[in-house]
């Protein structure tokens, strides 16, 4: 499982005394550990969820280093991008343009979306297919344009 790679990975890092990594993974395994906790009852994450959480831990590493930058902190800026790179290895790789267009039009043609009061459940399609390989953005205002004209 992803979880047991990162574990390992972070007993890795301390051994390195590569400081940077540690911080990281010790950050995501502590988002893992409370999405795992969150909700009703506590659940085992799957590696879909592992990866969806790295997702968001590399989302925050990008916003943060932005505003860090705009603060005049160049250096907290640094260590949060150089943070986001080791979460990065993690995550598959991204696609490109045309895959994405190629698979947005697959799953509306699948699902026979043609209208724009389809937008929700192809949004919710598309989504499923590209499990955080794309920018949620750009998909959904490909999804949108192609269903409005």
């Amino acid at each position: 499982m992803l979880t047991d790679q990162l574990r390992s990975d972070l007993t890795a890092a301390m051994k390195r005394r590569d400081e940077v990594t540690v911080g990281a993974l010790r950050m995501v395994l502590a988002a893992l550990t409370e999405a795992a906790v969150s909700g009703k009852e506590a659940r085992q994450l799957t590696d879909d969820d592992v990866l969806r959480v790295i997702g968001k831990e590399v989302k925050r590493r990008d916003e943060a280093a932005e505003a860090f930058r705009s603060g005049g902190r160049d250096d907290r800026a640094e260590r949060e991008l150089a943070e986001r790179q080791v979460l990065s290895a993690y995550l598959p790789a991204p696609l490109s343009e045309e895959e994405v267009e190629a698979l947005v039009a697959e799953v509306l043609a699948e699902g026979g979306f043609s209208e724009p009061k389809d937008i929700g459940p192809a949004m919710k399609a598309v989504t499923a297919r590209i499990a955080g390989r794309a920018d949620g953005r750009a998909v959904a205002a490909l999804v949108k344009a192609r269903l409005a004209g």
